[in-house]
């Protein structure tokens, strides 16, 4: 074989176009498709929904109701492991600050890196609060499938936590 024949027996090494790994970016395309699988669906429920407007302004329809939670035990389960979960994760935030090697004088990476993982811990200080007091109540026996508020706008925030969470982290450790 010549010196040339041999040059191309293997194809060329890959070329990235940004710091995404090929497998990172596939993730984050599949997720893109599920976000879109998602909303067409949420679409069509909302259009059915304004449309059809069920009977007499009912939604669901008679005879379809929606489920109904009635399960105390596992409302105080659930809400006590959200609570432990949640205080694991910001001592481990806590751990990670003590042995990351820099501090916000560093750079402007070490600056925004403290102040977008600080903010968002400082959410989740907030939003443990709201976990506490949401299970000292559960287990006060507060809550019933009719009066659930408490439990739903502390869960609507909780979500929110954890949304912000998934973009700091794809922000900041991905990216």
């Amino acid at each position: 074989m010549t010196a040339h024949a041999v040059e191309h027996e293997h194809p060329p090494p890959i070329h990235y176009s940004s710091r995404v790994s090929p497998a990172v970016l596939g993730m984050f395309l599949f997720i893109a498709s599920e976000i879109m699988l998602f909303g067409s669906f949420f679409t069509v429920y909302f259009f059915d929904r304004v449309v059809n407007n069920g009977v007499n302004g009912q939604w669901p329809p008679p005879p379809f109701h929606r489920p109904v939670f009635g399960n105390r035990a596992g409302l105080q389960a659930g809400l006590l492991l959200t609570f432990l979960l949640g205080l694991t994760f910001l001592v481990t935030q806590i751990i990670e600050y003590h042995r990351i090697g820099f501090n916000t004088s560093d750079t402007s990476f070490a600056a925004t890196f403290f102040g977008l993982t600080g903010l968002h811990g400082a959410h989740v200080f907030v939003g443990l609060t709201i976990l506490l007091v949401m299970t000292i109540r559960a287990f006060r026996g507060h809550f019933s499938p009719e009066e659930h508020h408490g439990v739903e706008i502390g869960g609507i925030y909780w979500h929110f936590v954890d949304v912000m969470w998934i973009i700091v982290y794809v922000t900041v450790y991905l990216l």
